[in-house]
């Protein structure tokens, strides 16, 4: 998945749930994504940390939220 895709994929899930705050979207994202993609994107999150090691689910939050705010830009 790219990171336009999975901007996408977040900004439909926003839209979906309003009241939820920024990092419970993302765990939607990535509960709604499957566990392939929950892999992909805690592996990527670890390898840009430089860890070798790191719980799955947080970490694959972890790389949505950064993806997301990372294409966001900044704060205006």
């Amino acid at each position: 998945m790219t990171d336009e895709e999975l901007v996408v994929e977040f900004a439909l899930t926003r839209l979906d749930n309003p009241g939820l705050d920024l990092d419970e979207i993302a765990a939607l994202v990535v509960r709604r994504v499957g566990h392939d993609r929950m892999l992909e994107f805690a592996s990527r999150n670890l390898a840009t940390r430089g860890e070798l090691r790191g719980a799955a689910f947080p970490s694959a939050v972890e790389h949505v939220l950064r993806v997301v705010l990372t294409l966001r830009g900044p704060a205006d």
